[in-house]
């Protein structure tokens, strides 16, 4: 009954998020921080209610405040000095801030890092074999790989469309430094090494463990999430960076759509292909 009760729980706030995605072709029309929210709460929600499962309470919560410890740090640090993303600052788009930090973004680093780190856990054998030696280290940098991907397709969108933030010195992509997603790949790395150690010689998928499409899907839901995601007409065609350049609109959105279609999407099918081969090998069940 329990675990009939989880999968009901999760696949609701999948809709919940996907409710998200639609609200976002009435942006104008609705508040911002609404369709933000929808963005955020429930993928987080969803991590601690998988995570709780999957690794119990307090293994989700060690991961949670790994999380948003790291992320914070980062985050604050770069705020400051620049590294390791770059100059930027946040608009009032994502709601409340704490010294310049949004809650909001501080909350979707544990909703999409907690989805990233089951894919990657997925891509490397399944899941599920023991987590020490060479994987111990190679499957954070796996997971952090697959969350700078997701931040690859999102990031010129919510930055020159929905502009969530301003970057100071514009960038190479799309007024986006390329030092940013080297700060997405290191921050995530932190974060993601040391809940490794935490779960060392055990295994990240248990095969007790249970609803792995449904966090596979949740990602690939982020991306075709992506596709829905139009500028309103009142911009039109040009957006103009920090440092007065000027990029295509319809170029920034082309391309989140085609890293969502060729990058994240693929991700998922071989993570899916991944926890069905170990479950035909009966290391996996309950899926």
């Amino acid at each position: 009954m329990r675990n009939n009760q989880n999968r009901f729980l999760l696949f609701m706030l999948l809709l919940l998020y996907l409710l998200g995605r639609v609200l976002q072709l009435f942006a104008g029309k609705l508040p911002n921080l609404v369709i933000v929210a929808f963005h955020v709460f429930p993928p987080a929600l969803f991590a601690l209610v998988h995570g709780a499962r999957i690794y119990r309470l307090r293994g989700i919560l060690v991961f949670t405040a790994l999380c948003l410890g790291v992320s914070t740090f980062f985050e604050s640090l770069s705020l400051r000095t620049g590294f390791p993303f770059g100059h930027y600052k946040f608009t009032d788009l994502m709601g409340p801030k704490i010294s310049g930090l949004p809650i909001l973004l501080a909350l979707a680093y544990v909703g999409m890092g907690y989805l990233s780190w089951i894919v990657g856990s997925a891509l490397l054998s399944g899941g599920s074999k023991p987590l020490s030696g060479r994987k111990a280290l190679l499957l954070p940098l796996v997971a952090g790989v697959v969350m700078t991907v997701w931040d690859l397709s999102m990031e010129a969108v919510w930055a020159d469309i929905d502009h969530g933030w301003i970057w100071h010195d514009g960038g190479q992509y799309y007024g986006v430094p390329m030092s940013n997603f080297f700060g997405w790949l290191l921050t995530t790395y932190v974060f993601y090494q040391f809940f490794s150690l935490y779960l060392r010689n055990h295994e990240t998928i248990p095969s007790s463990s249970g609803h792995w499409l449904l966090a596979i899907a949740f990602y690939a839901l982020s991306a075709l999430g992506n596709l829905l995601v139009f500028a309103p007409a009142s911009m039109g065609n040009v957006f103009v960076d920090a440092t007065g350049k000027h990029w295509m609109i319809p170029n920034i959105l082309w391309t989140s759509r085609l890293v969502s279609i060729f990058l994240m999407v693929p991700v998922c099918l071989m993570a899916r292909h991944a926890i069905l081969k170990s479950r035909r090998q009966g290391k996996v069940e309950n899926l």
